[in-house]
């Protein structure tokens, strides 16, 4: 596989998962608080573009970093550029699907099929990373489903002891 593909796959695999993870961790955190609906969706919506942004440019940074690390010395900034934009379009895209429950729904049912649609997301591209991979795709699934689930245990957890009412 050519250094660039590695260098996508391994940003649309981090975004996509970074973005599930902390965005339902997130946001199942605070409806557990029981802020206010709107405060819910404009906290989610500004949490991705902003998290998105600051993952693309960590993206750029580090990749860029081990580049000139490689080659000792500057190197040309497309490939950490380009990595970098598909972390931010990666991440903002598949943040909406957590978010999308709350536009649709409210309570305890908007928080079950956020967590429950992104649990699935988390499976699928654990499945899908497996397949590329040439390795055991189930395994893949469950893990990454499994680890992305202790962060929407934590986001609950956090939202229940610092509750605001």
């Amino acid at each position: 596989m050519s250094r660039s593909r590695a260098l996508y796959i391994r940003n649309f695999v981090f975004g996509v998962e970074d973005s599930l993870v902390s965005t339902v961790g997130l946001l199942s955190g605070i409806a557990t608080g029981q802020v206010p609906h709107a405060t819910i969706l404009l906290t989610g919506v500004i949490y991705i573009f902003v998290e998105g942004f600051s993952m693309a440019v960590g993206s750029f940074l580090s990749e860029e970093s081990v580049e000139e690390y490689a080659a000792k010395g500057n190197v040309p900034d497309r490939l950490p550029i380009l990595g970098s934009v598909v972390m931010f379009i990666s991440f903002v895209a598949v943040g909406f699907i957590p978010i999308v429950p709350y536009m649709l729904w409210q309570g305890s049912v908007a928080v079950t099929i956020s967590i429950v649609l992104s649990l699935f997301v988390l499976f699928l591209l654990g499945f899908i990373h497996g397949k590329i991979s040439h390795i055991n795709a189930a395994s893949r699934a469950v893990r990454m489903a499994l680890l992305g689930g202790l962060a929407i245990v934590i986001g609950v957890l956090v939202g229940n002891f610092f509750s605001i009412n």
